[in-house]
């Protein structure tokens, strides 16, 4: 569970995504998804330097990491890039149903990384949250600057 949350896959998930975006000519959408990852990954970097925690020592032998552990990048990413991409699905689905599957898909495969950092010995439980809590945040704002950004449709003028 935890490659899903690797760049490797998220950014060939992401690919894939804007190819098709770009196939659609949703152009506001692509640059959504760009500036959510591209952004969430320097924020992310941007924390764990400021935090500068050491990573548990717990289990002999376990994987070989060497950056911060605080806030957890993979915890932190696999939320923005899954959550991005649901949301971007979501959007312009008329079923609620199948909007409801984008978003818990994305969820499932969040809580699922974030749970393998934990069970894997490279993360604490606060690591991890702290990932999470990151990614909402990030997430958050740039949906909020998407809708703010949004062309209004114009009304015509009274004649």
């Amino acid at each position: 569970m935890t490659a899903l949350g690797s760049a490797t896959v998220l950014w060939f998930a992401a690919v894939v995504a804007l190819c098709i975006l770009a196939l659609r000519g949703d152009g506001p959408a692509l640059i959504l998804v760009v500036a959510a990852m591209a952004g969430g990954q320097v924020l992310s970097s941007l924390l764990k330097s400021a935090f500068d925690r050491a990573r548990p020592d717990l289990i002999r032998g376990g994987p070989a990491v060497f950056d911060a552990s605080f806030p957890s990048g993979h915890a932190m990413m696999s939320l923005v890039t899954y959550l991005t991409l649901a949301t971007v699905l979501a959007r312009d689905e008329p079923r609620r149903s199948l909007k409801s599957v984008y978003l818990a898909a994305a969820a499932i495969l969040t809580l699922s990384v974030g749970a393998s950092r934990v069970l894997l010995g490279v993360h604490w439980p606060t690591d991890v949250l702290g990932g999470w809590c990151a990614g909402i945040a990030w997430v958050s704002l740039c949906l909020l600057a998407a809708l703010a950004w949004k062309p209004r449709e114009r009304t015509a003028a009274p004649a």
